[in-house]
């Protein structure tokens, strides 16, 4: 009887996981494009990218918010960046993403021994409270898809979830502009720039700097935010309520 081979390492599974995982992405984006948003999941590049904010406050431990985390692309960088001590909640509304980010974390080998420190929500962030404030924030979301009042809704939760100080990192495709003119739909197109200025509002008050990421298909451009001391202007506070019908 000859032995069974098991020589398959954990950076092998780590590997099969993020091969299975773009897939998967390719699939729920032919079932759902409005919620998925993208063909791919994000590139190594722009996964580099987004979590600067985690990098930027190194040395000690942070609480983290990774929205819309897809099959993980974002995660697994994250993963390996988080301090020692450091918490990260994931969220993610999709229901067959959420149990391939849970696999994830019950079985990469850079989280033995800690995986308790990390959870996944199936939920909309919108609705998300673990009762606790976040040092970073990291959204994949398809904000491209939205209309005006989620956006609203959303950016104004992340302001709330921020702690004063906290820092957001969110990405939009590039040319998306471009793309918006040829929508046969007026409605559409309409509402294209209108969930355009709303960012846009929003990069105007909390914007600390923009980084164009080429080596993405599609090339993309990351806008970090930052939530400021004291208390959250009263603009942002009332507009993210009335969006979510608070």
């Amino acid at each position: 009887m000859h032995a069974t081979d098991d020589s398959t390492t954990p950076h092998d599974h780590v590997l099969g996981q993020r091969a299975a995982g773009g897939w998967m992405f390719l699939l729920e984006a032919a079932r759902d494009m409005r919620t998925t948003g993208a063909l791919a999941p994000s590139g190594r590049a722009l996964a580099h990218a987004l979590t600067e904010p985690v990098r930027s406050q190194a040395g000690r431990p942070l609480s983290v918010l990774e929205a819309g985390a897809g099959t993980g692309s974002v995660t697994r960088s994250l993963i390996h960046q988080l301090p020692t001590g450091s918490r990260l909640d994931i969220v993610e509304a999709n229901p067959r993403f959420t149990g391939r980010l849970r696999d994830l974390v019950r079985t990469h080998p850079h989280l033995a021994g800690r995986s308790e420190r990390i959870r996944v929500h199936e939920a909309y962030v919108e609705e998300l409270d673990v009762g606790r404030r976040y040092d970073a924030i990291i959204s994949a979301l398809p904000f491209a898809n939205f209309d005006p009042r989620q956006i609203e809704a959303i950016m104004g939760r992340y302001l709330e979830l921020l702690r004063p100080g906290g820092l957001l990192a969110y990405f939009a495709y590039r040319g998306t502009r471009r793309a918006r003119s040829l929508l046969p739909s007026r409605n559409q197109a309409r509402r294209h720039r209108a969930a355009e200025e709303v960012l846009a509002d929003y990069r105007r008050r909390y914007a600390t700097g923009r980084s164009t990421v080429w080596a993405n298909l599609p090339p993309a451009d990351v806008w970090h935010l930052r939530r400021p001391a004291g208390s959250l202007p009263a603009a942002s506070r009332t507009s993210a309520g009335a969006a979510a019908g608070w």
